[in-house]
């Protein structure tokens, strides 16, 4: 499965954006989905995950901002993002992290990034 991310763009600070990561090549209905994202000379950081029964676990710095649902009919998972700050300016990127043994090797499965850029 490959994974494409989209949605991202320049905003104003208390603005919204919608991203979506959709999977061509498999279904990821059964799939953990995760959004990271990496600002500029940062690390990679956590925002938001949705098991495959809809459990949510958000970071802290986006919680009650952000809200990732996923739509299995059309194979996609979402990330709204509501009040955004000049600090959520990052590359956005959704992973799903497959374990293919009993010894709980896996397999990471990222998509190319999507710039979220947030004016003050």
């Amino acid at each position: 499965v490959q994974l494409e991310e989209s949605g991202g763009g320049l905003v104003q600070a208390g603005g919204s954006l919608r991203l979506s990561c959709a999977a061509v090549g498999g279904r990821i209905s059964m799939n953990p989905i995760t959004w990271y994202r990496q600002a500029l000379g940062k690390q990679r950081e956590f925002v938001a995950r949705i098991m495959s029964d809809g459990t949510t676990n958000y970071a802290d710095p986006v919680k009650g901002r952000v809200t990732i649902s996923r739509d299995n009919a059309r194979n996609t998972v979402y990330l709204q993002m509501n009040n955004l700050k000049p600090e959520d300016t990052a590359v956005y990127y959704c992973n799903t992290r497959v374990v293919v043994n009993v010894e709980g090797a896996y397999v990471d499965t990222w998509g190319q990034g999507t710039q979220v850029t947030v004016s003050s």
